[in-house]
């Protein structure tokens, strides 16, 4: 049976947006809810406990929107919090971004040395090591924390000069190793980072695939959504009454018209026009004042 409820996502602020797109563009007939908690971020210099905290008012101000599924569209948040999510409100199925990425990346390395780039929170929860050894353990892993890239991110820094010198900066430790000794796989283990691509990708040229847990984690969704039974009408997946992507030529219209909402508890006007720097389209942005509080570094 097609369920019409909308799917909820969230992130510590815009970052997440990057899980968005690639889920609008995978599900089409999904209607979706994101909040982004740009008063408050970045989660990857905070402790654990307030990581925890924050996703819970996030994960619940989602739940009561009415949304099917969540997903984390946060590394940080999914490394501390997923499973105290998962155990506070069992009845709706979490998705997080960590196990997706480090999936995508274990099939893209070809000299089993991966380079991992994501906040210090999310670094020191050790989550994508053991995902990525639960895939492969011969796999190499090297960690790089590189929280202070997600201010300027948040900022709209994304080709700016600042921006490519932290970049090249943060990276240090894997393009400065002996040239036998690097990564050729480099996951972008934090939501944000995938705005600032084309700075990873000039510190490498073409010699280091970028994997990002946003596409990877957009794909597991499909799924989840399909094995769950909770895809709204020609979204995904097809039958003889409802055509869709496996199986049967998609429709041209879906059953239902779709709606997309963007909420922060943040500055709607910097939120909005980095929104319409990814989505190429003016997106109104709605604000949750309940969560505005001073953002720590």
């Amino acid at each position: 049976m097609a369920d019409t409820r909308p799917i909820g996502f969230f992130d510590s602020g815009v970052g997440g947006l990057t899980v968005l797109r690639e889920a609008q563009l995978r599900l089409p007939g999904e209607s979706t809810i994101y909040l982004g908690d740009s008063a408050r971020h970045p989660y990857g210099t905070r402790s654990d406990e307030e990581v925890v905290h924050f996703a819970s008012e996030l994960a619940e101000a989602l739940i009561d929107e009415g949304v099917k599924v969540i997903v984390i569209a946060c590394n940080t948040a999914t490394a501390v919090a997923l499973p105290a999510l998962r155990t506070r409100y069992p009845e709706t199925p979490f998705i997080g971004v960590i196990r997706p990425g480090a999936a995508a990346a274990a099939l893209s390395t070809r000299n089993g040395r991966i380079g991992v780039l994501a906040t210090a929170a999310t670094v020191r929860s050790g989550a994508y090591f053991t995902a990525i050894k639960d895939e492969n353990p011969a796999l190499h892993i090297v960690q790089v924390a590189a929280s202070e890239l997600v201010p300027l991110i948040e900022q709209g820094e994304h080709g700016s000069a600042a921006l490519r010198s932290a970049v090249a900066q943060a990276l240090l430790p894997l393009t400065s190793i002996d040239p036998s000794q690097r990564v050729d796989t480099l996951l972008l283990g934090c939501t944000h980072f995938p705005f600032a691509r084309e700075a990873f990708a000039s510190c490498f040229g073409d010699t280091v695939a970028i994997v990002d847990s946003a596409t990877a984690a957009a794909g597991t969704l499909r799924e989840v959504l399909a094995v769950n039974q909770l895809e709204a009408p020609g979204s995904s997946r097809g039958t003889a009454a409802d055509a869709g992507h496996a199986g049967h030529t998609a429709p041209e219209h879906v059953a239902v018209t779709p709606t997309h909402r963007l909420l922060t508890t943040g500055d709607t006007a910097q939120f909005r026009q980095l929104a319409v720097s990814l989505f190429g389209s003016e997106r109104a942005v709605e604000t949750i004042e309940q969560y505005k509080v001073p953002a720590r570094g």
